[in-house]
């Protein structure tokens, strides 16, 4: 997902802008439609089951003081874990261990006060109601019986809850915490500050780091509950992996096979994963990578993931690369790419011949970022070339004007964690609530001639009293198309922007979606060239948790389809609507796609198919038109030069 510029490099929109069809007067009347504000996130639709939560909280002596709110620390903390309990969605393994609790003096104080079992939310209130504060604060000791109290597979979370450092000397908590957590895949420790500073806040915050996890500060007990339902829902409601396991190999000679479908796999620091794929010499292929990082961990400007597909041999060809950076230094969020093999119109190219192609995942790292492993989770697309004599319609490349934004009370809904459990929408206006560091995903559907248009509007949200008036976090989002392509914004639209709580949309536009799309030289619509689903991705900055005053932030997300759908990618295809062989005609097009497999991808003969071009420049508009066997396109006046294969590469966009 691209991401606001660096500091002192905001960039402003210029006058007189649609974005994606919204004018000001349109975004503030979106605001007004979040009729009340958003004091708490919903619990989601779903759990993440394959998850885990324990909180630690700190018993000591310290906890039994006032936190200036008319009640003792320990007051606002029961308050705090019951807002939790009610947040996190049903069932979700959820426990809770304390220490400082059962004596006076004694750093071998620590309990389970409630088992780590499917959420039992009245249990928990009990638990935590039952809790004085009294005695030392053995932080080592704790988190090291919280990672024992947790199931031994599957995402745990610790989330430990402190208003002040160990008093138990050794071993160290940073120290502690850096060896459970270990490789960051499958344990992340965040931690939650409460009215800490100097070396507690510190301590916490080492023990965040090393736990490849986040520091959470509380000043307050508002902040308190807030921050607490922030880190337990983002940890329940963590993106969604589905595939088969795979282990790339270190080194091109040691790939590991794949073919089509959906795997997952890890990265580490620096490190490349090989796979190899076998194409047949008419097919066209699609590879992407999803990485999915601990949300909100340290991470550089220029960390990301790298992709490249090439042939082997003596002198391997590279076909496409890919690369995607998160662009900001607030925090890790999920990054998406892909590269493709889109066969040329004569069949010559070095990419097009039959036999074994390498695909390759680099994950870039800064020195002082995290080094926690990246689960990752990979596509293989394969799509056939058009029936034999299908004349194909031309492409189109331009956007036209923008629609009229669409108005209406928004319906709410719960975004996806991922590509894989996106929330379904359809030509409307809804409603939705991110945390900060959270990406939402939605899918809506794209036929044959038909176009996206689409802003997500964040709401006028209020900030924190003590918040600086320069705190600002970003906004942003990411279109893809079958395939998992990212799609370029064909409209002018701004896709990140700053955001201090002040209302402001982000959003895209998109070409109808026309088969010959694929060999035009224009990143606006190289990838609009398949119909099916195609994802919108909205992403809110990991440093609104300094500057919200709500636990979530509103947003509204205007989509619009236009444009009549076509009963298939042929010339002069019909309106399908209209088109009494309908069916048949899905099934015999090619470019249709096929419905949702098991892992939640693309499945049957809807493989789509990625183009290899650049951004910017090349055929555009009506340049192209379709004639011939396949798809094979004659060019207006314009020589075959253009049809070959590029290097597309996008490092100025962030996640998802």
């Amino acid at each position: 997902m691209r991401r606001r510029p660096p500091p002192g490099r905001i960039l402003l929109p210029a006058a007189g802008l649609l974005l994606a069809g919204v004018t000001g007067a349109t975004l503030l009347a979106g605001v007004s439609l979040l009729t009340a504000p958003v004091a708490s996130a919903a619990p989601p639709a779903l759990g993440s089951q394959d998850g885990s939560l324990i909180m630690v909280l700190d018993s000591s002596g310290s906890m039994a003081g006032p936190d200036g709110s008319g009640h003792t620390r320990i007051q606002s903390a029961r308050t705090a874990v019951g807002s939790v309990v009610d947040s996190l969605p049903d069932g979700y393994p959820t426990g809770l261990r304390v220490y400082g609790a059962g004596k006076t003096h004694g750093c071998d104080d620590s309990s389970l006060a409630q088992p780590v079992t499917a959420l039992d939310r009245a249990a928990m209130k009990q638990a935590v109601a039952a809790v004085q504060p009294k005695g030392d604060t053995p932080t080592a000791l704790a988190l090291t019986g919280a990672a024992a109290d947790l199931p031994a597979h599957g995402r745990r979370t610790i989330l430990l809850v402190s208003d002040g450092e160990s008093n138990c000397g050794a071993p160290e908590p940073c120290e502690v915490a850096a060896t459970l957590a270990g490789d960051g895949l499958n344990l992340r420790i965040d931690t939650v500050g409460f009215q800490v500073e100097g070396a507690a806040r510190d301590e916490l915050e080492c023990i965040a780091k090393a736990g490849h996890g986040a520091y959470y500060d509380a000043p307050d007990a508002a902040a308190l509950g807030r921050q607490l339902v922030r880190a337990s829902q983002l940890s329940a409601d963590a993106y969604r992996m589905a595939g088969d396991p795979v282990t790339g190999g270190a080194t091109p000679a040691k790939a590991a096979a794949i073919g089509p479908g959906q795997y997952t796999d890890t990265v580490g620091p620096g490190e490349t994963r090989w796979y190899a794929a076998t194409l047949d010499a008419a097919s066209t292929a699609d590879l992407s990578a999803t990485a999915v990082p601990q949300p909100g961990v340290p991470v550089g400007y220029g960390d990301g993931i790298e992709l490249k597909l090439a042939g082997t041999g003596t002198y391997a060809y590279t076909c496409d690369s890919d690369s995607e950076r998160f662009g900001q230094d607030e925090g890790a969020m999920t990054l998406s790419a892909a590269v493709s093999r889109v066969p040329s119109r004569d069949g010559k190219d070095d990419c097009d011949k039959a036999g074994r192609y390498l695909f390759s995942v680099h994950r870039t790292t800064a020195a002082a970022s995290d080094r926690s492993r990246w689960p990752v989770e990979l596509r293989f697309d394969k799509e056939a070339p058009l029936p034999a004599g299908t004349v194909a319609a031309a492409a189109r490349t331009d956007y036209g004007t923008a629609p009229a934004p669409l108005t209406g009370t928004p319906k709410d809904l719960t975004g996806g964690t991922g590509f894989n459990d996106a929330a379904a929408v359809t030509k409307g206006v809804w409603r939705d609530r991110l945390l900060p560091g959270q990406t939402r995903y939605y899918k809506v559907h794209l036929g044959w001639g038909q176009q996206l248009t689409y802003a997500a509007e964040f709401a006028n949200e209020p900030v924190l009293d003590g918040a600086s008036s320069a705190a600002s976090t970003f906004v942003a989002t990411t279109a893809y198309a079958p395939g998992r392509l990212p799609v370029e914004d064909a409209s002018g639209a701004r896709d990140n922007r700053s955001y201090t709580g002040s209302p402001v949309s982000v959003g895209l536009g998109t070409v109808p979606v026309t088969w010959t799309n694929r060999w035009v030289d224009d990143g606006d619509a190289a990838t609009v060239h398949s119909a099916g689903d195609y994802w919108i991705a909205v992403g809110l900055g990991p440093d609104a948790a300094q500057l919200a005053r709500n636990t979530a932030v509103g947003v509204i997300l205007r989509v619009n389809v236009t444009g009549t759908e076509l009963a298939g990618p042929q010339y002069r295809a019909p309106a399908l609507a209209t088109h009494s062989g309908a069916a048949q005609g899905d099934a015999a097009n090619g470019g249709t796609r096929g419905g949702q497999d098991a892992a939640g991808g693309q499945s049957g003969h809807g493989k789509d198919v990625a183009s290899s071009t650049s951004s910017g420049g090349g055929l555009r508009s009506m340049d192209l038109v379709a004639a011939g066997t396949g798809g094979a396109v004659a060019l207006a006046g314009i020589g075959v030069a253009g049809l070959v294969h590029r290097l597309r590469s996008r490092t100025t966009r962030g996640g998802a």
